[in-house]
């Protein structure tokens, strides 16, 4: 049989990984490569029969775990303990081990062996299913009964709620911490309100089946039409009863907030609770909030306790305020975030200035000045702002002493890592992140430290895997390598090309490292190809205005073509927004006609806009490529560096302005 080119080429490129790591180290050969991919293929169709057949045949190659999880996977109903414990025998501490682990965990949990899942529990490494979380949590609910802490209650709450889709093992633990009153019925009550508002209609019902299984008719009901629903006959509320109109509220209010705002205000408002009221107003202000209304506020406005309203509404509390410069609303619902959100630096930097612009003296300074000096860096978006409220600018910090020898060494004689860079060349590209991300975070707790995390991120950087490179680089601590974290790839054809059109070779740079990680073979869900991720359609209207004759989608696999194309579409949406690179970096990701859209308004500082994008994606987005762009200018010009600069102001299409592209893509 002839070997396939590709796998040649993975076999000799291997030998580079391998280099200084032991004799004994299995090896990767091509003939064992086919097989490892058939063997992919075959458990993707669930062809049990053909993995039990060839996994004999990759005996010793280096990527034999993953067939044998494959094999083991396939006929998970089938496992017992004894298989697991031969499993981990002849892979141990490997990431397929514990992935097998935790796949038995959850069929354990499934069946309520107990016994057996305490058991297998305590050897599980990666921990960080929330599934297996709340069932080893139901068993510690089980032992300690009425004895059991709050803190496991807290536990599992948080957990369940983190769940988007119906899943066994929280909904049994709520279930079962309800009973034992170590859960109050507004616990979970709010878990189907937010399996309403995230339309999981499934999520919703199971919360209601556990505190109110009588109420479930009226569900479907409202389901069919919440509006028809609401506009019924008032009764006398029993507590189900007004819960399910909430819920009616809440679902309505995801697709038409200002009817359910005229709807509680006119006939629910007073049949509710303190508590149910300030929910249905939250959401409500967080659904007009994501469409940009400014009735956002005043439903927000409504709310008497911004503790009652969850996280995320808080978060859009704030992003209505600041599009309206409300400071004294922005402060307060900042204040009432939880934890996680307290300590996440977009809100301790609006926080800062919300406090910034109420001071009225000296010593009211002292607080924002201390929020603002507990962020401020190079990391990210806020923390260069930050960096700029105190009077300073971004900069390339000094570089850690280089890795050395036996670090370099070390590094490629890790068998996770080896494995991981063998599955990614192999086109495993999944299974390889999986494990190398498994080997650097939770192989041990707390992860690998910053010096093994710099030396696996040069390892990956030497074989320019380099999202590897740049993921692994971001994880460190207490140091931080700029050439692993803001690598630049075919520097001579990008520099080139950009300056050719007159583009910022910082922006095209910031732009690919969001959009691909210089991954040249990365394909999108939705068809978009290459280094800078251009969809074909995109690609042919871009070809005929740059006057690229004779052009065909297939030529977007080849990198020099792929970025004439991406930084010639980039130039064209950055003319049409007038030079604006936050507005440009939403339309080269949402599409232009949407930042169109979210322009509309008073006048912003870029910042506040971004925040205010509606996409979750395309907001991170955003403010990742202005952040990367200007560590890559640092980098590219050695002084120092303003992200305010490029961010400007966004505000409405000026009355006698002209889009310059109006079929822009």
């Amino acid at each position: 049989m002839q070997v396939p080119a590709i796998l040649t080429s993975f076999a000799l490129a291997l030998s580079f990984v391998f280099s200084g790591a032991a004799c004994s180290q299995p090896k990767s050969d091509p003939a064992g490569d086919s097989t490892i991919l058939e063997m992919s293929q075959a458990f993707k169709r669930a062809d049990r029969k053909r993995l039990s057949a060839l996994l004999p045949q990759v005996r010793g190659h280096l990527l034999e775990p993953w067939a044998a999880y494959w094999e083991q996977r396939a006929r998970l109903d089938e496992l017992t303990s004894l298989d697991l414990q031969s499993f981990s025998s002849r892979f141990p501490g490997s990431y397929q081990e514990d992935r097998l682990r935790n796949d038995w965990l959850l069929l354990l949990g499934q069946r309520r062996d107990w016994a057996t899942f305490a058991e297998e529990h305590a050897r599980y490494r990666m921990a960080d299913d929330r599934e297996v979380r709340c069932y080893a949590l139901l068993i510690d609910q089980i032992k300690l009964g009425a004895d059991s802490p709050p803190a496991l209650a807290e536990e599992v709450r948080r957990n369940w709620y983190a769940q988007r889709e119906l899943d066994d093992g929280c909904t049994q633990a709520a279930s079962h911490l309800y009973t034992a009153k170590k859960l109050t019925p507004v616990d979970i009550w709010r878990k189907a309100r937010l399996g309403m508002e995230a339309n999981r209609p499934r999520v919703a019902a199971k919360a209601v089946e556990i505190v109110a299984p009588e109420s479930l008719p009226m569900l479907n009901e409202l389901n069919d039409s919440p509006t028809k629903f609401l506009l019924g006959k008032v009764t006398a509320l029993s507590r189900a009863r007004r819960e399910v109109m909430l819920l009616a509220l809440v679902k309505l209010a995801t697709s038409d907030p200002d009817n359910a705002a005229a709807l509680m205000e006119s006939k629910w408002e007073t049949q509710l609770t303190v508590e149910e009221r300030n929910w249905t107003w939250g959401v409500i202000g967080k659904q007009a909030a994501m469409r940009l209304s400014n009735s956002a506020s005043d439903y927000y406005g409504k709310v008497s306790k911004d503790s009652d309203l969850t996280d995320e509404m808080l978060a859009w509390k704030v992003r209505s305020a600041l599009r309206l410069g409300r400071w004294k609303d922005v402060a307060s619902a900042t204040q009432a975030m939880g934890d996680n959100l307290h300590a996440d630096a977009t809100w301790v930097y609006w926080r800062a200035r919300a406090l910034q612009a109420l001071a009225k003296s000296d010593l009211d300074r002292e607080e924002p000045t201390r929020l603002l000096q507990s962020i401020a860096g190079v990391r990210g978006f806020y923390e260069q702002l930050a960096l700029e409220e105190l009077g300073q600018k971004t900069t390339v910090p000094p570089r850690p002493p280089a890795v050395t020898p036996e670090e370099k060494d070390a590094a490629r004689a890790n068998l996770g890592l080896q494995r991981g860079l063998a599955a990614i060349q192999l086109g495993l590209r999944s299974e390889g992140n999986r494990e190398w991300n498994y080997t650097t975070n939770l192989h041990e707790r707390g992860g690998m430290g910053d010096r093994e995390l710099l030396a696996a991120a040069d390892l990956a950087c030497q074989r320019e895997v380099w999202d590897r490179c740049i993921n692994t680089s971001e994880r460190t601590r207490n140091v931080m390598d700029f050439e692993q974290r803001f690598p630049m790839p075919y520097r001579d054809t990008v520099v080139k090309r950009s300056r050719e059109i007159n583009l910022d070779p910082a922006y095209v740079y910031g732009l690919i490292r969001q959009e691909s990680r210089f991954i040249m073979d990365a394909r999108s869900g939705v068809g978009a190809s290459g280094l800078m991720q251009v969809m074909p359609a995109t690609a042919r209207w871009t070809a005929k205005k740059i006057g690229l004759n004779g052009f065909t989608p297939d030529q977007l696999n080849d990198r020099d073509t792929n970025i004439t194309i991406g930084t010639g579409y980039l130039k064209l949406v950055l003319d049409d927004f007038a030079g604006s690179m936050p507005m440009a970096a939403a339309a080269y990701n949402a599409g232009p006609g949407r930042p169109r859209a979210w322009r509309n308004g008073p006048v912003l500082e870029a910042a506040i806009w971004a925040e205010n994008v509606p996409f979750t994606e395309t907001r991170d987005y955003v403010k990742k490529v202005l952040s990367n762009t200007t560590n890559y200018a640092a980098i590219l010009s050695g002084q120092p560096q303003s992200l305010k600069a490029r961010l400007g102001l966004v505000g409405p299409l000026a009355a006698n302005a002209v889009e310059p592209y109006k079929d822009l893509p």
